[in-house]
């Protein structure tokens, strides 16, 4: 291995070797404590270290890094307090996720990292969200993300740096190719030689080092990090080396050829370095002696410090508690009596714009909605007023875009991410319910991002522009659903949304968007998510529902006249309004649950089963539900028709009066 010095002086050099040496006396620890039984899994990085120590310090201390499994140099070189560490890795509740995560599925703010998840891919995009932010305040940043070989064949390699191209943002993707993902090799995980040749097809400059010589990836990174600063746009970097070790210790490596490990041990990268510094004589064996000593003294007294930490005492209330980022939210009222009577859809548009006037640091982003105003013309004429930085048009790219959100959040901003239709939400499935829900939890970093979800049937639309998938979201601690039947509700809920500082997936109905309209306030207003109201009052039965099926209830009852009942708009699905439920069937005694959502796994599901475990001695009757047809939903209107619960709902509700 040959290296070269360059400028550097005696004390950048002996700085490296700090970096790198620490991490590999940590890594042979963990392998003896794996061994004793008291830390229950390991990812080696060894052989892997100058990519990780070379890369952080060739940055500046608060640019964000977005490490992965074998990253341990990231956290050692940011001055990560070791005990603390530790403790994280033995799932105790000083570590960084209160032991709720493993290893280095966390991130710090103070030191300016955030951790990966299990799926490997969504941070790419979280990467690019953090860039974004610093691009949007003309800040002179960089953002540093890694991604294995394996990885990188997930689709959220390609949506990240395509956007990251499209958009000039200033992130450093850091490839390293060990020539492996867990067990299969890089000839049947992809066909391409070199990851450095697929900078041209996306428009971005590349470059390759050897990743076990941590002067070239330090100088690399520092290199193409200064050159960003000045020009932002991203940079793939292909780090070439190996991994000594299994994917994880009980993995083994019987599936690599040993010729290989033969061939890879001489390229050791602490080895090689050490020795490079003795025939340099920067480093002496005395110094040498010393440092290790010193290192080892750091690590034993960590180590002694999280052992002493017990393992933490559950309490539920603290779990529960964590789900969110504590927020009081304090009601605002129009600051004058004037209303105007709106579209569904333009009381939308109102608060999107009255948000982006009382929030400058929101964006939107979604697929054509600058210029073009969206599919349905909700934006049409925000890129007018706050310009395309804020009015973003995005690739089809779900997954990224709601990754950028959250790596917005990173850096306090907030952002409105339109689904161009709710069924497209499957793309970016993964980064709301793995990334975005959980994110608070795991580490306490909130998700600043509201989720606009086109939703509904009745339009002959077909299987895939017509779901109601609101149901899939209402299974998913830390995610919060809003679905609005009114204009007015559909004004004060989403600037609600917008204020909160958690993710809320946020349901408007197309076939309201220009049905129904009522007059509401012009100025700035929200409403309390959680909370139901009543639409209509009666006393016969209660009818729980939300969004269109609200109307579809009001109609009824008017042909109906001999009926009288409640009908209670939940407008909030998570969370729900329990009280107000238990209020309404406590009154009535008799319950039918309506949604425009398939029947079997609904959500009526769910509230039926809580009014039977805490109503049931109210109740006169069964709770029914009535909902749509467990298939897809058809195209031609007469399937369609039959296809949702409208039909059905007259034939149910004289059914239950009968009770």
């Amino acid at each position: 291995m040959n290296f070269n010095r360059k400028q550097y002086t005696d004390d950048d050099l002996l700085a490296l070797y700090r970096g790198i040496l620490l991490p590999r006396m940590i890594e042979e620890r963990m392998l003896i404590l794996l061994r004793q039984g008291r830390i229950t899994k390991w990812f080696s990085g060894i052989g892997q270290e100058a990519i990780s120590v070379g890369a952080t310090l060739a940055l500046e201390s608060d640019e964000y890094i977005l490490p992965l499994h074998r990253n341990l140099g990231v956290f050692t070189s940011r001055n990560i307090p070791l005990d603390r560490l530790f403790a994280q890795f033995q799932g105790k509740k000083t570590g960084f996720t209160k032991g709720r995560d493993r290893s280095f599925h966390f991130g710090s703010k103070e030191h300016h990292i955030v951790g990966m998840i299990s799926h490997l891919g969504p941070q790419l995009a979280v990467a690019d969200g953090i860039a974004l932010a610093d691009l949007l305040d003309r800040r002179q940043k960089v953002t540093l993300v890694f991604s294995g070989d394996g990885g990188a064949s997930e689709g959220d390699f390609h949506e990240a740096l395509n956007v990251a191209a499209v958009w000039n943002l200033p992130v450093i993707f850091m490839i390293e190719n060990n020539g492996y993902g867990l067990s299969t090799p890089s000839s049947e995980q992809f066909k391409f030689s070199n990851f450095i040749d697929k900078g041209p097809a996306y428009g971005i400059d590349t470059l390759q080092v050897d990743g076990n010589n941590v002067i070239e990836v330090y100088d690399t990174v520092r290199q193409a990090a200064a050159s960003i600063r000045q020009q932002p746009r991203p940079i793939l970097i292909e780090a070439m080396t190996f991994r000594m070790r299994g994917h994880e210790e009980a993995s083994g490596t019987k599936y690599v050829p040993q010729e290989l490990f033969e061939k890879w041990v001489k390229k050791d990268p602490v080895d090689n370095f050490e020795k490079y510094l003795l025939d340099e004589m920067v480093l002496t064996p005395r110094l040498q002696a010393a440092i290790r000593e010193e290192l080892k003294t750091l690590l034993d007294e960590a180590l002694e410090k999280a052992f002493a930490v017990p393992m933490p005492e559950a309490d539920a209330a603290e779990e529960l508690a964590d789900m969110f980022q504590p927020f009081e939210p304090q009601l605002v009222t129009p600051a004058t009596p004037g209303t105007n009577e709106k579209r569904f859809v333009d009381a939308i548009s109102d608060g999107l714009r009255q948000s982006l006037e009382r929030y400058p640091e929101l964006v939107i982003m979604g697929q054509d909605i600058a210029e073009y105003g969206g599919v349905f013309k909700v934006t049409q004429g925000l890129v007018d007023q706050f310009g395309k930085s804020r009015i973003r048009n995005t690739p089809l790219c779900e997954s990224a875009i709601v990754g950028i959100g959250l790596g917005m959040s990173v850096k306090e901003k907030k952002s409105v991410i339109e689904m161009q239709f709710a069924d497209f939400v499957t793309c970016g499935f993964n980064q709301i319910v793995n990334n975005l829900a959980k994110s608070h939890y795991r580490w306490g970093q909130n998700a600043d991002v509201v989720i606009r979800m086109p939703t509904g049937a009745g339009t002959a639309a077909g299987p895939f522009h017509s779901q109601s998938n609101e149901a899939w979201f209402f299974h998913t601690p830390g995610l919060k659903i809003v679905y609005p039947s009114s204009p007015y509700d559909a004004k004060g809920l989403l600037n609600a949304a917008i204020e909160d500082p958690n993710p809320v997936l946020y349901f408007e109905h197309k076939l309201l968007y220009r049905a129904i309209a009522s007059h509401i306030p012009d100025d700035y207003y929200t409403l309390e998510i959680g909370k139901a109201k009543l639409a209509t009052e009666g006393d016969d039965i209660s009818i729980i529902t939300y969004g269109m099926g609200v109307h579809w209830a009001t109609q009824l009852l008017q042909s109906m006249p001999e009926v009288s009942a409640d009908i209670l708009d939940l407008r909030t699905l998570l969370p729900w309004d329990q009280e107000a439920v238990a209020t309404t069937v406590k009154k009535t005694g008799r319950v039918l649950i309506l949604h425009e959502d398939t029947l079997t796994g609904g959500i009526g599901a769910e509230i039926s089963a809580w009014i039977s475990e805490n109503c049931f001695t109210y109740l006169d009757g069964p709770v029914i539900r009535v909902a749509s047809l467990d298939t897809p939903v058809p195209f031609a209107p007469p399937l369609e028709q039959q296809f949702l619960p409208v039909q059905r709902l007259q034939e149910k509700v004289a059914q239950l009066i009968k009770y």
